[in-house]
């Protein structure tokens, strides 16, 4: 059959598919190239979900220097800047990141400055995420970075995190990015700093824990890390077999799953925290005590959720999860009996955790669970946590507490991926 295209098209197609065909393999060469980082891999090493602030830290052309605890090392690192809350750009005036010698010291030569797109300042429009240039550095498993970042004008801080569990530091006015050592007034929050990757193996992965203040690691001890997810990065690293598992920790303190209360609702930045992390392999979910209990402690009747309301938005994460690759990995609610608040724990919703409970060890909706509960509880009151475990509040576990989390978590249910 003739085609239908007048000489003239047809020659002019035949020019411009050539010129196609003789730069494609130019073309692809490039992206697979900045896509793999060679033969490696980028693969988020610690992440922290931001909130809106309700009290917006006021800042006035100084520097903030914050501290992280990576899970993964590796010898190229870029950091993730997060402007999701705010009303109007976010003006960075200059940013370092730099090994920590503790406190608001870092490792002589380690400093080294982040360029964004080679500019070494950059305006993060509101709402967006901004991502620096990858600098060489050498950061050890389980090692402490510090990020520095100069906000030269007038900022009200309204994205942030609200428990870093961290001591992070607020300069006098002035850039001091490259300072050996930042004093001046301190913050247990992080401020628009939302996450860092690091260049691994191609075995690389990231496990992300998706949860309330239980996986956020409230009361836990500040600036030694012992949150689960921090404890569950430290037992990885110490076999050979899951040493290239980042864990990513995105609790919330107060959060619930389906409705906003503080921060937003698990099932709403589910995208953010958990599908858009560089990585992602896995995610634990750790969700559902304040989507029962919050309603009756803030007297509104109107957000009282049911057993199959919980489960419903649990089979829709697993859903998402599967959709994008990821094996989802459920965790039993832990006993909150004897919180002290009127209209907090009833037996009524004692029993709804329960029924909630059951389905999570016998549905088989998740690939795997872990049972958080069956550690936590007190044998001889179900209800409450156990003692040794107690921080106190009868609802957070203490230090001891989140160790037994974390060494409860088998670790051949990531063993699979490691090897891959």
């Amino acid at each position: 059959m003739r085609s239908a295209l007048p000489h003239h098209l047809r020659s002019l197609f035949t020019t411009v598919l050539a010129a196609v065909l003789a730069i494609l393999p130019g073309l692809t060469a490039t992206a697979g190239a900045k896509d793999s980082v060679g033969n490696r891999q980028w693969v988020a090493t610690w992440a922290v979900s931001p909130q809106r602030a309700p009290a917006p830290l006021a800042i006035d052309g100084q520097t903030l220097r914050q501290v992280v605890h990576v899970s993964l090392g590796g010898k190229t690192v870029r950091v993730r800047f997060s402007n999701a809350y705010g009303t109007a750009p976010l003006v960075i005036g200059s940013a370092h990141v730099a090994l920590s010698a503790g406190g608001g010291a870092i490792v002589g030569g380690t400093d080294r400055t982040l360029t964004f797109g080679g500019a070494p300042t950059i305006a993060i429009p509101a709402g967006a995420l901004a991502v620096s240039d990858p600098v060489a550095l050498t950061v050890a498993d389980l090692g402490d970075l510090a990020v520095s970042l100069f906000l030269p004008g007038v900022v009200a801080a309204t994205t942030f995190h609200e428990s870093a569990l961290h001591t992070n530091y607020l300069s006098a006015p002035g850039d001091f990015t490259a300072a050996g050592t930042i004093a001046g007034s301190t913050t247990e929050a992080y401020h628009f700093l939302s996450g860092l990757e690091v260049v691994a193996a191609k075995r690389a992965g990231a496990i992300v824990a998706l949860g309330d203040s239980v996986t956020d690691g409230y009361l836990s001890t500040v600036d030694t890390n012992q949150t689960y997810p921090y404890l569950l990065a430290a037992r990885l690293q110490s076999n050979p077999s899951t040493s290239q598992l980042a864990v990513l920790n995105q609790g919330v303190g107060g959060n619930r799953l389906l409705h906003d209360f503080v921060g937003t609702s698990g099932a709403a930045r589910f995208d953010r925290d958990v599908l858009a992390q560089t990585g992602a392999a896995f995610v634990i979910v750790l969700q559902g005590n304040t989507d029962l209990l919050i309603p009756g402690l803030i007297g509104d009747p109107t957000q009282v959720v049911t057993v199959a309301d919980l489960i419903q938005g649990h089979r829709q994460i697993i859903e998402r999860a599967h959709a994008l690759g990821l094996k989802a990995i459920g965790g039993t609610l832990n006993p909150v009996e004897g919180y002290p608040f009127p209209g907090f724990w009833t037996p009524a919703l004692e029993a709804k955790r329960q029924a909630f409970n059951q389905w999570m060890r016998t549905s088989r909706a998740y690939d795997a669970v872990i049972d958080f509960d069956a550690v936590l509880r007190d044998p001889s009151q179900p209800s409450r946590l156990l003692p040794a475990f107690d921080s106190g509040d009868h609802v957070h576990p203490n230090d001891d507490g989140y160790r037994a989390m974390a060494d409860a978590i088998d670790l051949s249910l990531f063993r699979d991926s490691a090897e891959d």
